[in-house]
């Protein structure tokens, strides 16, 4: 996802409890090997679910949602797709897109460069108009209009095939200011013929249904309801719900309703979407203790929180509470799609053994530990999640002793020629957790020969860490991939082309440069199909282990309590492994 959205994962896991974003991935499974649903009674239909959001969405547009969780539950609810993926909670399932708005999958012609969907009959928006094939090329037109949708996810801007500029930006400014022969571009790149939609793209996009099932870029948008900026919070539903006057508001929150335009005929609701509360509250409060506060009552089980579920995760201080009792059977703790790394700055640290020692000599076991725990994190031995499709340990870090190797550390440094203590500074986003979890690991880089000095540092830290001057020499950062591919996490991170300039490095906080591994990015980009995408991609990360590009941490977990009257709880990837809102009932 774009930047702005990983530097809130990030800032919500320096907390242990806040929120998470980016789009998919992430495991189903639960701390102990489950699926993680701990209501075995079935979802049923009928009643009102509460929804209880303890921070607020940026915007309400499905061109500008970026939200993980949000564009989970939206697409369950007001806003379908040309895909989608399914409410399956085994992994493979669930990051597998199957049709929604169109009647497959796609059909992916010219080795990727060219897509085409057919729109089902009878799909409909809440005002009973229907869905066109131009309401969907309205859509994907819409992100180019970057000076007014902001904040959404900007992929489509560099593969859709219209005419750039020297700095590869496109010249198509959007539906708002395009002149009519920068329009007709656009409509030849994105064209319309009946209901079918083709996209034409400069470059291979072998995952491209999966893409669009992940994120809103391509949904349809109605023309005659676009009022630009004004549109941010409005919604024209084309799902089982519509909201209470076509608005969300985004500090109280909305009602959802049934919208009696959707027709479950043109729907697949036992994978996608079984709608089954006649109502669901979705209730918005942003305060310090809200997310506490929301979980304190789910343990007691307050009457008015019988019925719902929540964004907020257990804080540590509240993991014990539910371990054992009643509470034990309304508590879920599931792997989520968010790995934690460091990296080291490749223009102060230059010896690749200088780093392998730092990252062997890493006590991962005590940094967890002071976390929170197995409850609240697991050890990574990749940056790439384990619920991401092509994931695999990478090699370099396989097999490391998770207590940290000080003796094995010390070696690296005598090969290296190091003479005394190695002088490091090691920044991460200050909190009264990560300031205890820092310190872990500082004892045992000291031991192993490293002289440690611990820099926490607060809102401004992803501006800090973009310097390409930064004072700063190693660094901690999180990542959740976008959709269930790693071509959402290695070239984000990794690529120098696209990340660093004169003055920033942008996503690449370490500054590392790679030709070999450039050269990788660039023929997994052009694979023919997504085995031989994966392949590449995953000797681009065997060689960011070999070069030390970064060292994992550890994926992060979910902790989630709901109501004693909610039925079906469960989370699942393409819930972002949030609660999966489209399996979930309340009982009568």
């Amino acid at each position: 996802m774009g930047k702005k959205l990983k530097r809130v994962v990030a800032a919500s896991a320096a907390t242990a409890l806040g929120l998470a974003l980016a789009a998919c991935g992430g495991d189903s499974n639960d701390g102990d090997g489950g699926s993680g649903n701990n209501n075995a009674e079935p979802g049923q239909a009928g009643g009102e679910l509460n929804y209880l959001q303890h921070f607020l969405f940026e915007a309400a547009d499905p061109q500008r949602i970026y939200y993980g969780v949000q564009l989970a539950n939206w697409r369950r609810t007001v806003y379908r797709g040309l895909t989608a993926f399914p409410m399956s909670e085994d992994p493979k399932v669930s990051n597998t897109p199957v049709a929604d708005l169109a009647t497959d999958t796609g059909t992916m012609t010219d080795g990727g460069k060219t897509w085409a969907f057919t729109l089902k009959d009878g799909v409909k928006w809440e005002d009973g108009s229907d869905i066109t094939c131009e309401d969907v090329q309205y859509g994907a037109s819409r992100p180019f209009a970057n000076d007014v949708i902001t904040g959404g996810p900007n992929y489509t801007l560099s593969y859709i095939d219209v005419p750039q500029k020297a700095d590869g930006t496109s010249t198509y400014p959007g539906p708002y200011k395009a002149t009519p022969e920068q329009q007709k571009q656009f409509e030849d790149a994105v064209s319309c013929d009946g209901k079918t939609i083709t996209f034409r793209f400069n470059k291979p996009w072998v995952d491209f249904n999966a893409a669009i099932a992940g994120l809103m870029m391509v949904d349809p948008y109605k023309k005659s309801a676009d009022k630009g900026d004004k549109s941010k919070w409005n919604v024209l539903s084309n799902g089982p719900y519509k909201f209470v006057g076509g608005k969300f508001d985004q500090a109280k929150g909305g009602t959802l309703v049934r919208n009696e335009n959707y027709d479950p005929a043109t729907d697949d609701p036992e994978q996608l979407r079984l709608a089954l509360p006649d109502q669901i509250n979705w209730k918005v409060n942003d305060s310090d203790t809200a997310g506490e506060t929301f979980n304190d009552q789910l343990i007691e089980d307050s009457p008015d929180v019988q019925n719902a579920i929540t964004t907020a995760r257990l804080a540590p201080q509240q993991l014990l509470k539910v371990q054992s009792g009643e509470p034990k059977e309304r508590y879920t703790n599931v792997v989520s799609p968010y790995t934690d790394y460091l990296v080291v700055n490749a223009k102060t640290v230059t010896d690749p053994k200088v780093r392998r020692a730092i990252g062997l000599s890493a006590d991962i076991n005590g940094f967890i530990k002071a976390l929170g725990g197995e409850l609240v994190s697991e050890p990574a031995d990749s940056i790439i999640n384990p619920g991401v499709t092509g994931y695999k340990p990478n090699p370099a870090w396989a097999d490391r002793n998770l207590d940290g190797d000080i003796e094995a550390a010390k070696a690296l440094l005598q090969e290296a020629g190091v003479n005394g203590k190695v002088k490091l500074k090691v920044a991460y986003q200050k909190s009264p957790t990560y300031d205890k979890a820092f310190s872990v690991l500082q004892e045992s880089w000291n031991k192993a020969g490293f002289d440690v000095t611990l820099d926490g540092q607060g809102a401004t830290y992803y501006d800090v860490l973009a310097s390409p001057d930064k004072d700063i020499d190693i660094a901690w950062a999180g990542w959740g991939a976008d959709w269930p591919s790693v071509m959402t996490v290695l070239p984000p991170l990794f690529d120098s082309r696209p990340n660093i300039s004169a003055t920033s490095c942008n996503n690449d906080y370490g500054c590392y440069e790679s030709d070999a591994f450039n050269k990788l990015i660039d023929e997994a980009a052009n694979a023919a199909s997504v085995e031989e995408q994966i392949a590449k991609l995953q000797e681009a990360d065997a060689l960011l282990g070999e070069d030390v590009g970064y060292i994992p941490l550890d994926n992060q977990k979910f902790n989630w309590m709901h109501g004693s009257k909610v039925t079906g709880f469960t989370t699942t990837a393409a819930s972002s492994s949030y609660p999966e809102l489209g399996l979930i009932g309340v009982k009568q």
